[in-house]
């Protein structure tokens, strides 16, 4: 079990609340926050490692605009399987993809926020790294869709082999097949692309 998943007080009263946040209810996306905090803190820690020195938020301002996000969801998909363990998964998914999404934004000049383009975040920072990023990524899905979800998790949420195998419900050795596999492809594209 994943090491978050010891941090909720009650797990009954987790599950409550999100059947009520995948109603609409923003009052239990408050509650959600306040009570998985120190978790969400926490993945808002390991995102902001890997960005630019000179960026101006810090993980708890991270928290805070993840509440501002959550708060305005609808509609969101039941996870596979209605258990407690798999709407905490899903739970800290969506955030962990949230916060993704919102440094991405955030790191974007104002003048081109309001373009919808999917792009990744990067330590520099430089729009077409970005882009090379989420092309390479791309690829790497084209491959096989494992391959850039084990990526994405290690390297953009910040989650250990044991909670990627935790959430993709497979064993440990083989997120870490999975993540040389595609450690090695994205050496070989990034070769190819810096050789042209």
């Amino acid at each position: 079990m994943l090491e978050f998943f010891c941090l909720l007080p009650d797990s009954e009263h987790f599950f409550r609340l999100m059947g009520s946040f995948r109603g609409g209810d923003r009052q239990a996306g408050s509650e959600l926050v306040e009570l998985c905090y120190r978790e969400l803190r926490r993945m808002a820690g390991a995102k902001m490692v890997r960005e630019r020195q000179e960026h101006t938020w810090q993980p708890t301002a991270l928290v805070h605009e993840l509440y501002l996000e959550l708060v305005k969801a609808r509609n969101l998909a039941r996870p596979v399987g209605e258990s407690e363990e798999n709407e905490r998964a899903a739970f800290f998914a969506l955030a962990g993809h949230m916060m993704r999404r919102l440094l991405i934004h955030h790191a974007r000049p104002l003048y081109r926020r309001v373009e919808r383009v999917a792009v990744s975040d990067t330590p520099g920072g430089d729009p077409h790294a970005m882009h090379e990023v989420e092309d390479a990524l791309a690829g790497l899905a084209a491959v096989d869709p494992k391959l850039r979800t084990v990526v994405e998790m290690k390297v953009l949420e910040g989650l250990t082999v044991d909670e990627i195998a935790a959430r993709l419900e497979c064993s440990p050795r083989s997120v870490a097949n999975y993540w040389n596999v595609a450690r090695q492809w994205l050496r070989k594209e990034w070769a190819a692309g810096r050789e042209q």
